[in-house]
């Protein structure tokens, strides 16, 4: 069955992983993480993603930031998990590049420099990640790092919720709903609420709930604000 096959591959990344295959070890650090084929131990997956990581194993050097910055397994410790973030990044490591991007953003185990979070957020966003793109979007929403420039926010929110980026969407339905950076278009408005809203963004269950309590962008409908309202508090 499945669990006994996941116990027969953790076993098979070991003996590779005590060969000090890299692959191996970030395979066998995921079995320990998830507890599968292995019982879960965050300790464990930690010391055998940084056996990779220490090989330059980008993916390893991102999930041991993870485990700094939560302190799941190893003492947290936010200037380690920038650290990591960074080994990746430097390898052009798309998702590294993002997590030091938000790091260096925020001020989160490293000098806040909203400078260099913009390159990283482009870097990465140009390379399709979502999570950059929307937060390329935000930067250039608000002047953070570069200079404020709507319709480029407006355009990145798109890029992102087109990939199902439910903040995205919920921003890029604020960008029509107010006319910010493209014209102003309460239909559209609704539209991109509504992916949002099906995804669960409860601010986008609120923000439809009251077009449709006051017929704006959609026709009024009682019912279904009641219905938006509800799932928006739960």
């Amino acid at each position: 069955g499945v669990p006994r096959a996941y116990a027969k591959a953790a076993e098979w990344y070991r003996r590779s992983a005590d060969q000090g295959k890299a692959l191996a070890q970030l395979n066998l650090a995921w079995c320990y993480a998830a507890g599968l084929g292995v019982p879960q131990d965050l300790a464990h997956a930690a010391a055998w993603y940084r056996k990779a990581a220490d090989q330059g194993e980008p993916t390893a050097q991102v999930k041991l930031g993870e485990l700094y910055a939560s302190g799941d397994g190893v003492p947290r410790d936010e200037a380690a998990a920038v650290e990591w973030y960074q080994r990746a990044a430097d390898q052009g490591d798309a998702a590294a590049q993002v997590k030091l991007g938000l790091a260096l953003a925020s001020g989160q185990g490293v000098e806040r420099d909203e400078v260099r979070a913009v390159a990283l957020f482009r870097t990465a966003a140009e390379r399709g990640k979502a999570q950059a793109q929307f937060m390329l979007g935000v930067m250039l929403e608000h002047g953070r790092g570069v200079a404020q420039n709507l319709p480029d926010a407006a355009r990145w929110y798109r890029r992102a919720a087109e990939q199902d980026d439910a903040t995205a969407q919920l921003n890029l339905g604020a960008c029509y709903e107010l006319g910010r950076g493209v014209p102003r278009d309460p239909a559209q408005a609704v539209a991109w609420y509504r992916r949002a809203a099906e995804q669960g963004e409860v601010r986008a269950q609120a923000n439809l709930a009251y077009a449709y309590a006051n017929g704006v962008g959609v026709a009024a409908d009682d019912a279904q604000a009641a219905a938006w309202y509800r799932r928006a508090a739960d």
